[in-house]
């Protein structure tokens, strides 16, 4: 069945097409594309399962890649004479298609590269260079082909071949994303922001970013209109052609639309925010595309929208060509901790007691997957509802339950425990419960308090997060990195907001003032200036890769990713295996192995890796065991997601680098 499966799978994103060609009119160019070894999409296929059946590079020569080409983020063409910025964790994963790399540069300018030398080919030269995002997308209908990226809060279309932009898209060759068709009149839109990019299905330009409130506009709006907390981030669908919109679906819904009465009080009318600022998903076969929907505002406090808030928090699918809702399912009611739905939902096709299902699966920051029937939205296993704390803020409302899968089980720790404090020697298990004595160490989806700070296990920023997972048909197996980050948080009454209560902020028990201070166990053998002395307060992993058998619901293998503090001086004379490096990284399963590195340690919420914690390693696994096969340390961490393909028959791998004291960088990899 395995090889059945396999065999298929070759041919998964190019079988979708063919069959969709009535439907969306795409012929069979993108067939030939996924068969001679493109990189088409950002996560190789609009499902998102990053997996290539290339196998040219395999576990026997594996040992002899080498680097075949370095090429700057920021090359010197967008830069005109300024310096490349340093240490910017720049997240980006580029498009290989017809022997040409397109990415947006570190300066903001989309720029497309030789495949096979890393030279700059074409530059787009209107560009303002503002914001940053994860990627590009690709279309093509035979005769042209064009790439769709964002320019600050501008939707670009721009010649594949060429680089330049379509005058007749939009206003000139931009869309203004600020405007809405159908704006809310409470809710001037002042700005638009998007940390990943436009996905194409078929004819449509599927845009999912976070609105900004106009608080100046909104403080002058007609006497009996109140304004909104904040702006509600739409879904929108573009003509992939003339830039016109197409059709809108409020995430937040309005007056007669599903979901409304799940806020209750009408609450939705001045709440805002809800969008996606995680990248999106399609089954161009089906027509849908999937959309992992964040919080509204706030991310701590809900007060001012009681109610479960649909379809905010939820697997969103909405009909590409038309925008209509097929389906939703949320995976966190009123949500108020900041784990809104960090990755892209990945579309698996799975075989479940003898029963083949296209399934979705949904990666949270909770540790879950949220494994659907991707056509229904129905619950592949159970997944129930349970009871959980009720907190103490006046004026929240609190959802009494929230849904748990049944399979498959957490991907990592749910609380924080005595049993799972760092315990490498007595002396480090007391301190850290010494450092632990003030704060509650609260069971998942406990809220925060008033009156005492509550220790959140996983915390923000995952268990899972942005990186996503890799489904492999080859093994049926899902692999998800995943980072243990517990953090300290509790609530307060700001002033100067428009929220009544707010989150204090976030202590990082990984890297900040509540793990364990390495000075005050040994004060005779400080660490040398600057050094970074602490110790994360948990036990280890601190970051794994986790291997997941889709078709039982188990977790097959779990492995630590990268050595983490093993030689941090408290921990180096006890001979420990790898503790698994804290950062955040992001997987490439191909015919043969998996690929992994071990993220980045530059600002902007990534940094995770102290100076005695390694993260410039990049490693191929064995798929069925999680066994490191082979290893190279790259020039810095790896920043986005790795990719493959094929260029004048050599397979390369590349992956965008960087760290704090250096310009990003594409390293490209092929075998000597």
């Amino acid at each position: 069945m395995k090889k059945f499966v396999a065999v298929m799978a070759f041919g998964t994103a190019a079988l979708i097409v063919l069959e969709g060609v009535g439907l969306f009119g795409v012929d069979s160019v993108a067939l030939a594309a996924q068969t001679q070894g493109e990189w088409r999409w950002y996560a190789g296929t609009l499902g998102g399962d990053k997996y290539s059946p290339l196998g040219q590079i395999n576990a026997r020569n594996v040992k002899r890649l080498h680097i075949a080409w370095v090429a700057p983020a920021a090359p010197s063409e967008v830069l005109h004479g300024k310096a490349p910025p340093m240490g910017t964790n720049f997240e980006f994963t580029p498009l290989m298609v017809n022997g040409l790399l397109y990415m947006r540069s570190d300066a903001g300018p989309v720029v497309a590269m030789d495949a096979a030398t890393g030279k700059v080919v074409w530059v787009d030269a209107k560009a303002m260079g503002h914001g940053r995002s994860r990627g590009v997308s690709y279309w093509t209908d035979g005769k042209d082909a064009r790439i769709f990226a964002l320019d600050g809060s501008d939707l670009v279309a721009l010649n594949a071949k060429t680089g330049e932009r379509y005058p007749d898209f939009g206003d000139n060759g931009r869309v203004d994303l600020k405007v809405y068709a159908d704006p809310r009149p409470n809710s001037p839109v002042g700005g638009f922001t998007w940390s990943s990019f436009p996905l194409v299905v078929g004819d449509i330009v599927v845009i999912a970013g976070v609105a900004e409130l106009d608080e100046d506009a909104a403080s002058k709006l007609p006497a009996g209109v109140k304004p909104a907390l904040d702006a509600p981030s739409d879904i929108r669908g573009y003509d992939v052609r003339s830039g016109k919109i197409v059709w809108t679906y409020h995430v937040i819904p309005r007056s007669g639309e599903w979901g409304y009465d799940t806020w209750l009080n009408h609450s939705a009318d001045v709440n805002g925010l809800g969008g996606a600022w995680s990248w999106l998903t399609a089954d161009e076969k089906l027509g849908y595309v999937y959309v992992p929907t964040e919080e509204p505002s706030n991310d701590f406090y809900g007060g001012h929208r009681p109610g479960n808030d649909e379809p905010t928090n939820s697997v969103l699918c909405l009909d590409a060509k038309t925008g209509q809702r097929v389906w939703s399912f949320q995976t966190v009611h009123h949500a108020i901790w900041d784990i809104d739905n960090p990755t892209a939902p990945i579309l698996t096709d799975i075989t479940v007691d003898g029963r083949r299902i296209r399934a979705v699966v949904q990666l949270t920051k909770q540790g879950f997957a949220f494994v659907l029937d991707r056509v229904t939205g129905k619950p592949v296993w159970p997944i129930v509802e349970r009871p959980v704390p009720k907190g103490d803020v006046p004026g929240e409302w609190y959802s009494p339950t929230q849904p748990f899968p049944t399979k498959p089980p957490p991907l990592d720790l749910q609380q924080l425990t005595p049993d799972e404090v760092i315990d490498f020697t007595p002396a480090l298990h007391q301190q850290a419960m010494d450092v632990l004595k003030p704060y509650d160490l609260a069971p998942i989806y406990t809220p925060a308090s008033l009156d005492h700070e509550i220790v959140m296990l996983p915390g923000t920023t995952g268990s899972a997060n942005w990186p996503g997972g890799a489904f492999d048909p080859d093994t049926g197996m899902l692999y998800v990195p995943v980072l243990r980050n517990a953090v300290r948080t509790m609530m307060i009454q700001p002033k100067h907001s428009r929220f009544a209560y707010d989150r204090k902020g976030e202590g990082s028990l990984l890297n900040t003032n509540v793990e364990l201070p390495y000075n005050g166990l040994n004060p005779n053998k400080p660490l040398a200036a600057g050094e970074p002395g602490r110790l994360p307060i948990t036990k280890p992993p601190y970051g794994s890769v986790v291997a997941v058998d889709l078709d039982k619901g188990d977790i097959a293998w779990k492995i630590a990713n990268g050595d983490g503090p093993r030689y941090h001086p408290l921990l180096k004379a006890l001979d420990l295996p790898p503790l698994g490096t804290p950062s955040r990284a992001a997987p490439l399963a191909t015919k043969t192995l998996l690929f992994i590195g071990e993220g980045q340690d530059g600002p902007g919420g990534g940094s995770r890796i102290p100076t005695w914690g390694g993260g410039k390693m990049f490693r191929a696994l064995d798929k069925k065991t999680g066994k490191v096969i082979w290893q190279m340390e790259l020039p810095g961490g790896t920043s986005g997601g790795p990719i493959t393909y094929m260029d004048h028959g050599r397979q390369y791998i590349v992956v965008t680098v960087g760290w704090h004291d250096m310009p990003s960088e594409l390293v490209a990899l092929t075998l000597q």
